[in-house]
């Protein structure tokens, strides 16, 4: 016998209890993004493998360990499963000439693909929200999405969440950033660990970023970035900053905070928890104003985020979340064949004015339907026996509050049940 087929590794189904609470998430973020303008937009899961190495940097762990990229056995094009979202945005908006004479408020969410080593809270299929904002320059839209992202955490009840944010500056400053840190980093050579051998003289940046508790002290005595910030750039980040203290949000300033995504520029952000253990950060974002010439476009300012859906959804339920379970306003059970019959005509019938019914399917008595009833969570039962059906009626039984039956004709039973569905409502809230 052949072996049972599994899933890939890393690449988890989302079973109905939690795909409900997705779904639940999934609304809550769609609703809160539309209340600050953001408007959809979906791109492929497939893109041109060179689209990535253009906009996130060919020296990066993404593109040089981590891309699902193969080629075409028809064409030869090499193509990529999309490791992140912002460069398939971009691409898309140059494509199609979203920026021409407006600037864009963008979000999408779905699947991204990075073959990395599956642990709790990272996966080689995860979810993301991304959200750009194209063809804005100043530091209000900075601080909007930190702002923006603020809110949603109140919503959710989100807690230990703490936010750092940086600036990266200029290409040009972070040139002379870099040889300067290339420079000291030479010096402390033999003591860096095999990633920071390899990324001196490609990615000495990202070696600020290192976990490695052996060259925490080496990186923390660098140079930094902040001291080589000209005006402009200066200027921008504390135009970030005098918002976020105008809104009263608390924040850290994180020198070493350098992303692993080549495109970004001045601003970067974080959000950040204690409660999800080495997969810490929930949220992260900043400018990329390079990126739309980068790819071809015509040049344009820019800025975004994207957060992991995974970890929000964990912290979310760490921090004592739980999403409601949807349950159907009735559950049509039937027996007998013109009851069946008789049971798709009112089910449809109910469905049409607004109802949401579950349909008893598969066979059965009375009892096992009833229990099947009682478990679906609807606060109805409608029932539909032989002696029902042949006087065109139904009974109306109600599940939870042990009131009782009553006989109703089929076509006054969405109007019935709407009245009922009200009273216990309002029994609910105590309000008679």
């Amino acid at each position: 016998m052949s072996k049972t087929l599994q899933a890939v590794r890393g690449m988890n189904d989302i079973l109905p209890d939690d795909a409900e609470v997705w779904e639940q998430f999934e609304d809550i973020v769609r609703n809160w993004l539309h209340s600050y303008g953001y408007r959809p937009i979906r791109m492929p899961i497939v893109e041109p493998t060179p689209l990535f190495k253009r906009a996130i940097g060919e020296v990066t762990d993404i593109v040089e360990k981590e891309m699902y990229s193969f080629e075409d056995a028809l064409n030869g094009e090499h193509l990529t499963l999309r490791p992140e979202g912002t460069a398939s945005c971009v691409r898309a908006a140059i494509q199609h000439n979203l920026l021409f004479g407006n600037p864009r408020r963008l979000y999408y969410h779905g699947p991204m693909f990075r073959h990395e080593r599956p642990q709790k809270g990272r996966y080689r299929q995860f979810h993301q929200v991304g959200v750009e904002a194209l063809g804005y320059e100043g530091p209000d839209v900075d601080a909007e999405h930190i702002l923006m992202c603020a809110r949603l955490w109140d919503d959710l009840g989100l807690e230990d969440v703490q936010l750092e944010i940086n600036s990266l500056g200029s290409s040009e400053e972070r040139a002379a950033h870099r040889a300067a840190l290339i420079t000291y980093l030479e010096g402390h050579k033999d003591s860096l660990d095999e990633d920071g051998q390899r990324r001196l003289y490609t990615n000495p940046l990202r070696i600020l970023d290192t976990k490695n508790p052996a060259l925490q002290a080496i990186v923390e005595a660098a140079p930094k970035l902040a001291d080589f910030l000209g005006e402009d750039s200066l200027k921008h980040f504390n135009g970030v900053q005098t918002f976020l203290k105008d809104a009263g949000l608390p924040y850290r300033i994180n020198h070493r905070l350098v992303r692993g995504l080549d495109y970004y520029n001045r601003t970067v952000f974080e959000w950040v928890t204690t409660r999800l253990g080495a997969q810490g950060t929930i949220c992260a974002g900043g400018r990329y104003d390079g990126l739309v010439a980068q790819l071809g476009g015509k040049p344009a300012p820019a800025a975004g985020f994207a957060m992991g859906i995974e970890r929000i959804l964990s912290l979310w339920q760490e921090c004592g979340g739980q999403a409601e379970r949807p349950t159907p306003d009735v559950y049509l059970v039937h027996s007998g064949e013109a009851a069946q019959r008789a049971a798709f005509r009112v089910a449809e019938a109910l469905r049409g004015t607004g109802f949401a019914v579950t349909l008893h399917c598969g066979g059965g008595g009375f009892k096992s339907q009833m229990k099947r009833a009682d478990a679906s969570g609807a606060p109805f039962a409608v029932v539909i026996g032989e002696d029902e059906a042949a006087a065109g009626e139904v009974s109306l039984k109600p599940l939870r509050d042990g009131g009782e039956q009553i006989r109703v004709h089929m076509d006054a039973l969405p109007e019935t049940l709407a009245d009922r569905l009200l009273e216990s409502e309002e029994e609910d809230d105590g309000s008679i």
